[in-house]
């Protein structure tokens, strides 16, 4: 018996044994056969037609395409999903080679270009050594014997020495072309000495480290006539496109208003030269628009390099500078340009100088530095020149996708009309159709209008207005303000992400109507926050963005959360936006805020009629600058002048207007305020420029609402900059008060006592009879996300309180968190379950809710382990607020 169930169960084993070989050499089978199959051409080719259209298909689309394509029946999906593997692997494998040959080709370059610096600095090294025993053996002999005090004996230095014999050019005259040819080869040698050689004193600029993904190495000068600036980089383009780019100043100099070519003359070298005439914007309403005069002469040098050098035009080299232009202020370029050399492998390398001289003294000290700092000239003109090209070169490649199905052409352009248009706004010239009308008594808000037919909106391509109809026109209304210690790329990020705390759904409302043919009655002037009169909400969709992120281009979008005047547009409106300048570590970027309103649907060539802001640093923060203290100056853009003994207006009739926004800070224990140094101060002048139509019968009405709307701005930046300013939240001070709301201690101590009495539990470390600025400051500092919105029926709730930890998860400040619904924050899922639990919260006082994900302000995801919210109760014990504890968060 025993043996018979020994044999039984051996033949079992065997038997499995047996089957599972079987299978495991079926398997080995199918793997071989799917390993090595083999496709025909016309397989591939309908295999490659798929991947055209979709890399990764899914197993039913495997499937299907097995079924549907006769040539692939034989064909098992599993073979298939192979070949997509294979395939998808290839084309990474090509994209990577093709990445690294491209990172090679700019690592040669490169590296060819950082010895051409380093021999650069070994001769100017060279020379100083040579200057400096130069001028220890002068000072040697001069202690040896006596000075001749008749005749300069002495000389200091080598470079003196040869100045004392000059070489004498024959006289040229700018009328004949040889003396044309002989101006431009002089301008061609200086401008080589800067771009290459030693004569100007370079000082790189910070953060800008060369690399093959960088923009290039760049330098500002030091110590020399005028203000001027270098960059060498590298660019995918031939050197005759690059050259093409950069002669079409006005497509990527934003401050270029007109360049008009006034002749073109062709020299024996197969060069040309040509006389330009170019007028710039003014940055800000305080100063007065540059224009040049200038020969540009573009020529081939031996070792196949591009060069396009140009200078200015005057009596001292020969020139003629052309009759002044009135309203503006004639500035002169020294021998600029760029040279552009082919690169290995195709692309180029171009070196451009920029140095100009401004006329700095023809402008109040204080706004100096506008024209006296090379970083400015830097990032106008220089950096900008390099960005652009590296920008068409990568447009050009296809590496930049087209958003929104538009060409990114068509989207330069927008941003192109946007800085026009604010610039047009700014300077308001009077060849342009703008004329400055007086004003009501108080000299802080400028208003211009525009009656001409071309600023109107409809001869922009839209002619079904109802100003093409009535007529009418454009109302400016523009201001300036110097800023202390606001640092610019703060300020203009935080405009941009809280428009509620400076907009006006009314005002919005009619400037977007007044793009239509609707009308809408003209919104009153009111002496508050805008944002509570119209709330509302906006989304920033984004279009396209630079290659750097220092420029953005988008679409908001301003959610109607109401019905506004007349009913008349309650559906959503929609602004064309561009944003730039928001990165602050940038040596003189200038930031700016520009939007106009458009439709959902705008065409490409939609009128656009640009307002916003723009903010110019004018010197560089210094360590051991004071933070506490910021100062906000008007200034009239028609009647200032500046004194040694300080800010006054000319006419006698307006007052210094200033404020001084620390005053209104809460002081310390103390009451005293902190002293500020103000050499060590971060400076900033802030240009506002707000256009409006109207139609002649609501002239007065719409000047009037812009002066308003303006002012009201003014104040709204007073509260963002106390919002942003370093101090907002004084390590002595804790919280500020937020309007409407109970005081900050007896709110503390309402939602201590208030969770203690629904959960039993503690929520503050501190001894619950401890002193209310105790649990204030246990409150605000608690690790977990604390805050607080409202319980109104007859609204959405809003926040009106949130700790430290609160602010750093919505990324908000105290003054802007009262603009945040809760159903922003919360997903979804976070909605409805605290729909389902808010039963449970009224019933029982508080409800412990899951983990899940909430979003910030900002749009970022956050999660958290989990959430509490109770009652707030008052000392009646009424419902005062809903209370909200996100514990355990993170950002995603």
């Amino acid at each position: 018996m025993a043996l018979s169930m020994y044999n039984h169960h051996h033949n079992n084993q065997r038997e499995l044994s047996s089957t599972s070989l079987k299978q495991q050499q079926q398997q080995q089978q199918q793997m071989d056969t799917i390993k090595y199959v083999r496709y025909t051409p016309e397989q591939v080719e309908a295999l490659e037609r798929v991947y055209i259209e979709c890399p990764k298909p899914s197993s039913l689309r495997r499937q299907q395409l097995v079924r549907e394509c006769p040539i692939l029946s034989n064909i098992e999906p599993k073979q298939i999903k192979v070949w997509f593997q294979n395939r998808r692997c290839r084309e990474k494998q090509r994209t990577e080679a093709s990445r690294l040959q491209t990172v090679n080709r700019k690592l040669t370059a490169m590296n060819k270009l950082l010895m051409e610096e380093n021999d650069r600095l070994q001769k100017q090294v060279s020379q100083f050594v040579y200057e400096n025993g130069y001028m220890k053996t002068q000072l040697t002999n001069a202690s040896a014997v006596t000075t001749d005090t008749s005749c300069e004996s002495v000389v200091t230095s080598g470079q003196r020495q040869q100045q004392q014999n000059p070489t004498l050019h024959p006289p040229r005259d700018a009328n004949n072309p040889a003396g044309l040819l002989a101006i431009a080869e002089e301008t061609l040698t200086q401008f080589l000495a800067k771009a290459t050689g030693t004569a100007v004193d370079w000082v790189q600029m910070l953060g800008m480290k060369p690399g093959p993904d960088s923009i290039g190495i760049v330098a500002v000068s030091h110590n020399c006539s005028g203000v001027a600036a270098r960059a060498c980089g590298l660019v995918s383009l031939e050197p005759m496109k690059v050259a093409e780019i950069l002669k079409d100043r006005p497509s990527w100099f934003r401050d270029c208003r007109s360049l008009e070519i006034l002749s073109v003359q062709p020299t024996g070298n197969g060069g040309t030269i040509e006389l330009i005439y170019m007028q710039t914007y003014a940055p800000t309403t305080l100063v007065s628009a540059r224009d040049y005069w200038t020969l540009r002469y573009t020529t081939g040098l031996e070792d196949g390099s591009l060069v396009i050098c140009e200078r200015s035009l005057t009596p001292s080299n020969g020139g003629s500078g052309g009759p002044p232009a009135p309203n503006f202020v004639r500035a002169e370029m020294l021998s600029s340009g760029y040279l552009i050399r082919p690169c290995d492998g195709g692309g180029s390398m171009i070196h451009i100088v920029d140095h100009v001289n401004l006329d700095a003294w023809s402008v109040p000290e204080v706004l100096r530095p506008l024209y006296e700092s090379p970083k400015i000239l830097a990032q106008k003109m220089t950096i900008a020149a390099l960005r652009y090209i590296r920008q068409i070169s990568q447009e050009m490649s296809g590496e930049i996708r087209h958003s929104g199905g538009r060409q990114p052409a068509v989207l330069r352009t927008f941003s192109q009309r946007l800085c026009r248009g604010f610039n047009d706004a700014v300077n308001g010239f009077a060849d342009d159709g703008w004329s400055v009308l007086g004003s009501d008594g108080v000299e802080d808000v400028t208003i211009a209008i525009n009656s001409s037919s071309s600023k109107l909106p409809c001869s922009q391509g839209n002619s079904s207005t109802m100003l093409s109809i009535l007529g009418g026109g454009v109302v400016c209304a523009k201001a300036s303000m110097l800023l202390k210690n606001v640092p610019p790329a703060l300020l203009v990020r935080f405009l941009r992400e809280h428009r509620s705390e400076w907009a006006d759904y009314g005002v919005d409302a009619y400037a977007a109507a007044s793009m239509k043919s609707c009308p809408y009655s003209i919104p009153g002037a009111r002496p508050s926050n805008f944002s509570s009169n119209f709330p509302s909400s906006h989304v920033v969709i984004p279009l396209a963005h630079t290659l750097e992120n220092e420029e953005a281009l988008e679409v908001v979008r301003l959610e109607s959360r109401g019905f506004s005047q007349d009913g008349v547009l309650s559906q959503d409106m929609y602004l064309l936006q561009l944003c730039s300048g928001v990165d602050e570590n940038a040596a003189g970027s200038c930031a700016q805020l520009v939007f106009a309103p458009i439709d959902e649907s705008f065409p490409d060539d939609a009128p656009l009629l640009p307002s916003g802001f723009r903010v110019i640093p004018l010197e560089p923060k210094t360590v051991g600058s004071s933070p506490n203290l910021f100062l906000l100056i008007f200034f009239s853009s028609l009647s200032l002048m500046f004194t040694d003994a300080g800010l006054m207006f000319q006419d006698s009739r307006t007052a210094s207007r200033t404020l001084d926004l620390a005053s209104t800070l809460e002081a310390g224990a103390g009451g005293s305020r902190p002293s500020s140094d103000d050499n060590n101060e971060l400076k900033s002048v802030l240009t506002i420029a707000f256009q409006f139509t109207y139609g002649n019968h609501s002239r007065d009405d719409v000047i009037a609402m812009a002066r308003q709307y303006v002012r009201s701005i003014v104040g709204s930046v007073q509260r963002v900059a106390m919002a942003i300013s370093p101090s907002r939240l004084n390590s002595t001070l804790g919280p500020k008060t937020l309007a409407g709301s109970p005081e900050a201690v007896t709110l503390a101590r309402w939602i201590s006592r208030s969770y203690r009495f629904h959960t039993g539990m503690e929520l503050l470390l501190s001894d619950p009879q401890a002193s209310g600025d105790s649990l204030l400051k246990s409150l605000w500092h608690h690790s977990d996300a604390i805050m607080c919105c409202s319980m109104k029926s007859n609204a959405s709730p809003v926040f009106t309180f949130a700790n430290q930890a609160g602010l750093d998860l919505l990324e908000t400040t105290l003054v802007a968190l009262q603009d945040i619904m809760l159903d922003k924050v919360l997903d979804e899922t976070g909605r409805k379950t605290l729909c389902s639990e808010f039963s449970k919260i009224m019933h029982q006082g508080y409800s412990q809710l899951p983990a899940g994900i909430c979003v910030s302000s900002m749009g970022r995801p956050v999660s958290y382990d989990q959430a509490i919210a109770w009652k707030v109760l008052d000392d009646d014990g009424t419902n005062h607020c809903l209370a909200f504890m996100f514990m355990n968060w993170s950002f995603v």
